[in-house]
């Protein structure tokens, strides 16, 4: 009796041993390598084009693929810019985003999930103009070693569509003036801290 329980207790001991920890790596996004782009139709004709000056992001990935991470950015409203000084006012008026009560526009994914190689599905919530849905994204992400910094990289490409009026954004613009869907294109490139 003795015997089988020394032989069970090793047996365990060894099979915790043979585990190995799993640490997260964190990443941190790279400022001067990264745009959070989005695009809207105007007039039926044509796509306006802008994007979040001042965005911050970090990337928490138990696994070296990242599926499972956990993604959050957060962007300041204020720092809309479509490259037209009269129009980004207006964006950030209170018929669009409404900045000076609702400061930041915010994504914090739940699901980080891979479909093949490079591409992955990332479901997260977003939110903005004080309002939280959960959104579907699409990101293509490639791995590589900064050469003169010698640090590990990750670069993604995020895409995916929101609809305006979820959000309350720009309700009283009919949809053949400024269009109801809004495409986001977000590049990035994250440093492994």
């Amino acid at each position: 009796m003795k015997k089988t329980l020394i032989v069970t207790a090793l047996a365990a001991a060894g099979l915790l041993y043979s585990f190995k920890s799993i640490e997260a790596s964190s990443w941190s996004i790279d400022k001067s390598h990264a745009r959070l782009g989005f695009s809207i139709s105007h007039m039926m004709v044509s796509e306006v084009e802008g994007s979040f000056k001042k965005v911050d992001a970090k990337i928490d990935a138990p696994k070296e693929d990242f599926s499972d991470a956990v993604v959050e950015l957060t962007a300041e409203a204020a720092s809309v810019s479509t490259d037209n000084e009269k129009r980004d006012e207006h964006l950030k008026g209170a018929d669009f985003f409404d900045v000076t009560k609702f400061t930041t526009v915010t994504f914090k994914s739940k699901s980080f999930k891979k479909e093949s190689e490079n591409n992955y599905v990332v479901v997260g919530d977003l939110t903005m103009h004080g309002v939280t849905k959960s959104v579907t994204l699409n990101a293509v992400c490639k791995t590589g070693t900064n050469p003169m910094s010698k640090k590990a990289m990750a670069g993604f490409k995020i895409t995916g569509k929101v609809k305006r009026s979820d959000f309350g954004i720009g309700g009283s613009m009919p949809t053949a003036i400024l269009g109801e869907e809004v495409s986001i294109l977000a590049n990035a490139e994250f440093v492994k801290n």
